[in-house]
C-alpha cells in the first residue's frame, strides 16, 4: 500500500542501504541523524569522517523528529559497526526486511549502475527515498528511474557538491565576474562515481541549458569539455588521485575571476540530509528533477566520449523516455 505522501510532521524512522568500495556514507549520514560513539567512530574504516564529525559542536548534531533507525550492508559485519558507531538500533539480513518498518529510506551507495535493482523494491512498496549520486550511470537506467517519477514514486538524488558552503553565494550572484565564460571544476577518483559531484558544484551557476560534453582522457585521466547554451565553457579533468581537488572551482568572466576553496564536508552533507527530511514533510524537491536528469545525461555522455575515442556527445542523443 502506498504511503500516505507528504509524511508531514511525523516522527521519520528512516533506513539506510550500503556501502561500496571507498564510500562511508552509512557511517556519516546515520551520525548526523542520531549522534555517534566517539570511541567507535573514532576506529571507524573511513578516517575523514571522525575528523569532520568531531569538530562539530553537539547542538549542531541532529534532525529533529527522524532518525536512522534500520541499516543493512552487504556484509553484516560492515552494518553492525555502522550500528555501533552511528547509534543504529536495528541490522537488518536483507533490505526488504526494512519494509513495513521505515518510513522512508536512503540507498548510501555510490554505483548507479546498482541504483535500480538495490531501490525497486522500495519504488514497489510505495517507499520514498533519497539515492546517493549518481542516481544512474546508463541510459536504460536513467529511463527507468523517470519511468517510476512518471507513475508517482517519491525520491530524490543528489550530489553533496551542490550544498558547498562557499559556492551557494555565487549560485545566486555572480554578476562581479560579468558573463560567465569559463568554469574550471577538477575532481578526483572515477568519472562514474566522482563526475556527478563536479557537474553538480557547477550545475546551480548555470542552470539547465547543457548542450554537449566531450572526453578526451582515459579511465584513469579524464579531460571533459562541456558547452552551455549560454556560451560558457566547463573544464572537468578528473584524476584517480587528485584528491586536492576537492572543494577547489575557477569562475572566469567578461569581468573578472574568482578561485573559490572550501573544505567543510560536514556543512554540504548535513545540508543534504536536511533537505531530504524536508523533502518527506513537505513534498516540496530541493531542486527540480528535470535537473538531475541533465546532470545524469552528462555523466552517461561523458563515459560515452570516453568509450567512442573522445567523440562529442550531445546531451539530446540521451533519452529518458
Amino acid at each position: 500500500m502506498e504511503s500516505v505522501w507528504p509524511l508531514g510532521n511525523k516522527e521519520l524512522h528512516i533506513g539506510i542501504l550500503g556501502m561500496t568500495e571507498g564510500n562511508g556514507h552509512p557511517y556519516s549520514w546515520s551520525a548526523m541523524f542520531n549522534g555517534f560513539n566517539k570511541k567507535f567512530m573514532d576506529a571507524c574504516p573511513f578516517a575523514g569522517i571522525p575528523q569532520y564529525l568531531n569538530k562539530q559542536p553537539p547542538e549542531t548534531i541532529g534532525i529533529e523528529g527522524a532518525r536512522i533507525t534500520h541499516v543493512y550492508c552487504n556484509n553484516r559485519s560492515d552494518a553492525e559497526d555502522v550500528s555501533r558507531c552511528s547509534l543504529v538500533p536495528q541490522v537488518v539480513d536483507t533490505p526488504e526486511d526494512m519494509i513495513g518498518q521505515v518510513d522512508a529510506v536512503i540507498c548510501a551507495t555510490d554505483i548507479g549502475g546498482e541504483h535500480t535493482e538495490r531501490c525497486r523494491p522500495f519504488m514497489e512498496a510505495g517507499i520514498p527515498m533519497f539515492i546517493d549520486k549518481p542516481m544512474a550511470d546508463t541510459e536504460e537506467d536513467l529511463r527507468t528511474m523517470v519511468q517510476w517519477r512518471d507513475k508517482g514514486k517519491h525520491f530524490i538524488s543528489s550530489s553533496s557538491a551542490r550544498y558547498v558552503k562557499s559556492m551557494e553565494p555565487y549560485y545566486k550572484n555572480h554578476y562581479e565576474l560579468g558573463k560567465l565564460m569559463y568554469v574550471c571544476q577538477p575532481m578526483c577518483k572515477k568519472w562514474e562515481t566522482y563526475g556527478i559531484h563536479a557537474l553538480e558544484e557547477v550545475f546551480p551557476l548555470l542552470g539547465e541549458g547543457f548542450v554537449s560534453i566531450q572526453n578526451t582522457g582515459t579511465c584513469e585521466r579524464n579531460m571533459i569539455h562541456i558547452t552551455h547554451a549560454s556560451g560558457c565553457d566547463v573544464h572537468i579533468p578528473l584524476s584517480a588521485e587528485m584528491y586536492g581537488a576537492f572543494g577547489c572551482t575557477l569562475l572566469i568572466g567578461s569581468a573578472g575571476n574568482k578561485i573559490i576553496s572550501d573544505s567543510d564536508s560536514y556543512y554540504s552533507f548535513k545540508k543534504q540530509m536536511d533537505n531530504f527530511v524536508h523533502y518527506l514533510r513537505t513534498g516540496t524537491e530541493p531542486h527540480p528533477f528535470t535537473e538531475t536528469i541533465e546532470l545524469i545525461k552528462m555523466v552517461i555522455g561523458g563515459t560515452r566520449s570516453r568509450q567512442e575515442g573522445g567523440r562529442k556527445v550531445l546531451l539530446s542523443e540521451i533519452r529518458e523516455r
